[in-house]
């Protein structure tokens, strides 16, 4: 666990490797950022996002003018060591980590205060390129097979990213991707980070797999449930399982079926369809088991047999959790009338 030593005010770094984040002082920690501001050896060109725990500016490396992705966290998240930590992870997984479909951190000696330096990629969040629209199968197919490239490569160095979706993706004008932010990603070998009550150790609600939902950590298999469920979006304009709010999204495929995707798209192929299926079984043991099958029924769609599912017949049939909730407490209810009963029973017959 992270400590800080206010007589110092350094953040203590047991075990971490600080080359890749950087440590400093708490002068530094609480100093702000701006454009035209020199942080070491990069120069701060512009803000390009913020969310509720880091800032990421565009910065050029002095060294070598190359553009770079500079990923600050806001000061008050350095003092929350659940956070410290997953911001540690993900610097390390980034700069461990070397294919072209992943976002590669820079490793640095001796940074000032607590950042993560990235290559710079020019593109766009596929999120914003789906924003609501259908593609084109061969275009989604064709960015699904990209994304399973580089879930294959991260799965088998024991990395799982656990939070896939189209906001953690970098898409460019040739659909060439790069998967980013491992801050909740597994990894063999790690200690486990997540705490219940402590921490969000879940996805977001439209990505999530059923297992994870139960709270489970989730495996490989739960990337590859995101990619079917990007890949079912991309291909109809609408996530499968919807909702007022994240937990009655969740409760909804946990419990019902989602719309075949031929019924919103009949230019859906069947066989394209059953991927989509097999991607979203709710037992993990039934989808594909790794990412290389999935991308081979992609690419080798004719080889492809469908089922008669019953979710085919079945998918209009809407399950809904209060029902469960009602019988469970008149359950509840009757336990102690059958108590009294067996009692009264008892009695009268001793």
């Amino acid at each position: 666990m992270r400590g800080f030593d206010d007589r110092k005010g350094t953040r203590l770094l047991e075990g971490a490797s600080v080359n890749s984040i950087g440590v400093g002082t708490l002068d530094h920690f609480m100093n702000p950022i701006h454009a035209g501001d020199q942080l070491d050896h990069y120069q701060i060109e512009q803000l390009v996002a913020r969310s509720g725990m880091a800032s990421i500016y565009r910065g050029t490396d002095t060294r070598t003018g190359h553009a770079v992705a500079i990923k600050i966290p806001h000061p008050e998240m350095e003092c929350d060591p659940i956070f410290f930590e997953r911001f540690h992870r993900e610097s390390d997984i980034g700069a461990r980590l070397d294919h072209p479909g992943v976002m590669k951190v820079l490793v640095d000696e001796d940074r000032s205060r607590v950042y993560m330096v990235m290559e710079w990629v020019d593109g766009q969040l596929l999120r914003r390129v789906m924003s609501g629209r259908k593609f084109p199968p061969e275009s989604a197919v064709r960015i699904a097979l990209r994304i399973l490239d580089a879930l294959g490569y991260i799965h088998s160095h024991g990395v799982v990213h656990r939070d896939l979706k189209p906001e953690n993706i970098m898409i460019d004008a040739d659909d060439n991707i790069k998967l980013i932010d491992f801050g909740i990603a597994s990894n063999a070998g790690a200690r486990r980070i997540t705490f219940a009550k402590l921490s969000n150790t879940m996805g977001t609600p439209d990505y999530i797999s059923p297992e994870q939902v139960k709270g489970k950590r989730g495996d490989a298999r739960s990337d590859l449930y995101a990619v079917g469920v990007m890949l079912y979006e991309m291909l109809t304009g609408q996530v499968p399982f919807q909702g007022e709010n994240p937990f009655a999204i969740m409760n909804d495929r946990l419990l019902n079926n989602p719309i075949p995707p031929r019924e919103i798209d009949p230019a859906i192929t069947p066989q394209l369809q059953e991927i989509i299926y097999r991607a979203l079984e709710r037992d993990p043991a039934n989808r594909y088991k790794d990412a290389a099958e999935f991308a081979h029924d992609l690419q080798h769609q004719d080889e492809v047999g469908v089922a008669a599912r019953p979710e085919l017949r079945e998918w209009k049939q809407r399950r809904s959790p209060v029902i469960r909730q009602v019988l469970f407490y008149i359950m509840l209810a009757l336990i102690p009338i059958l108590i009294f009963g067996v009692l009264l029973y008892v009695a009268k017959h001793t």
